[in-house]
């Protein structure tokens, strides 16, 4: 594949796949702190302003607070694995094919666990809130809308799956 000196390949091919890597991680732990903020603040707010009808839901809502921050935990835990697959490489292999599919394999899996703990975050806080809500009016729908956050919360979880599946791709070169 010829690259001319203005491709987007040529520009990609030159950034050091180190770069993209720690971009990966970063996006990993940052998106999903992000999503885990946003599930949290959409359930706080709703379990605040429907605890003043009913304070007995307050401690029981609690749960749903604890699956957004469930998100955060995956990207840390992610992060850290990733984290895990970088290797030092001679400059001399810097840009090796294996080098830059290394590179971009941390990145994808730092995207895909990030995105999906953001959408998970908040389908779990907007699940909570509804929780919270219908909670306040009739008790005895807590339990059934609480399965449906489990479900909800399962988005982090195949995110991180198929996040360490594409880690498992990252192999970079031998020391020579």
């Amino acid at each position: 594949m010829s690259l001319d000196s203005s491709s987007w390949a040529r520009a990609l091919v030159q950034i050091s796949p180190y770069t993209f890597s720690a971009i990966g991680i970063a996006v990993s732990i940052g998106v999903s702190v992000l999503g885990a903020a946003w599930g949290i603040f959409i359930t706080g707010s709703s379990l605040i302003g429907a605890a003043i009808k009913a304070p007995r839901i307050t401690s029981k809502n609690l749960i749903s607070v604890i699956f957004c921050e469930a998100v955060a935990i995956y990207g840390v835990i992610v992060a850290i694995i990733l984290q895990t697959k970088l290797e030092s490489v001679p400059s001399s292999q810097m840009y090796a094919p294996e080098s830059l599919r290394a590179g971009y394999a941390i990145f994808a899996s730092g995207l895909i666990v990030g995105f999906a703990n953001l959408v998970c975050g908040v389908c779990v806080g907007i699940i909570g809130s509804s929780c919270a809500l219908s909670d306040a009016q009739n008790s005895s729908l807590f339990v059934k809308i609480l399965v449906i956050e489990i479900f909800g919360s399962a988005l982090g979880l195949f995110g991180v799956i198929v996040g360490i599946i594409m880690s498992s791709q990252a192999s970079w070169p031998a020391k020579a």
